[in-house]
């Protein structure tokens, strides 16, 4: 993101002109707790080393764009540099209908709270030719076949899982998800995605799973 100074002070991305209290102060906290310079952070954000320091003394107030892109840069979120109270997901997630997606018919529904380290989905493979792209990334992946009949590559190995059958793996090995049933698969799925910047789901051809 490149944002400059009198970018950043655009009509309509600007916060309310009344300073949020202690919002100078955590823009320093989180920087320093991160272990970056002014100049390594603003790099990233793309603003000035100077701007930047405004932010922090509280002399200038920063757009959404601004606080979005600094709290990816220190690992946060917007509402943690708001001073926000975080309050605690419900641990319940119900059941329903797993929805085709429209790129390849790969269906996912949201199996676990969001924010976690981890990130549970419920996802239906379809059947016939699947993509056939090799994926490594950092992260760990776990699956169980809930239905179905699921063909997955490892590396140089083919695993054939029947239902009750999981696996659990190192997503920089390389790997190749497809189903074998004739109605396709249905599948449990956990991730982590660590150092992944984009966070995006590995499965198939489908759409970017809600994390």
């Amino acid at each position: 993101m490149t944002t400059s100074p009198a970018g950043a002070r655009a009509a309509g991305e600007q916060l309310d002109d009344q300073e949020v209290a202690g919002l100078a102060a955590r823009l320093r906290e989180h920087r320093l707790a991160s272990r970056l310079t002014l100049e390594v952070a603003a790099a990233r954000v793309g603003l000035s080393p100077a701007y930047l320091s405004r932010l922090e003394t509280g002399r200038r107030q920063p757009s959404l764009p601004v606080l979005l892109g600094l709290a990816r840069a220190y690992g946060t979120s917007v509402s943690g540099l708001l001073g926000e109270a975080m309050t605690e997901p419900d641990p319940v997630v119900r059941g329903g209908v797993i929805e085709p997606g429209r790129a390849g018919g790969w269906g996912y529904r949201r199996a676990g709270a969001r924010g976690r380290a981890m990130q549970a989905l419920r996802v239906h493979v379809p059947p016939g030719v699947q993509d056939a792209v090799v994926r490594v990334h950092p992260g760990e992946e776990w699956l169980c076949v809930l239905q179905g009949a699921l063909r997955l590559t490892l590396g140089d190995r083919v695993h054939h899982l029947a239902v009750g059958d999981s696996a659990h793996f190192d997503s920089l090995t390389p790997h190749c998800i497809a189903a074998e049933s004739a109605h396709g698969v249905e599948l449990l799925f956990v991730h982590t995605l660590l150092q992944s910047p984009g966070g995006e789901l590995c499965l198939g051809g489908g759409p970017a799973a809600p994390h």
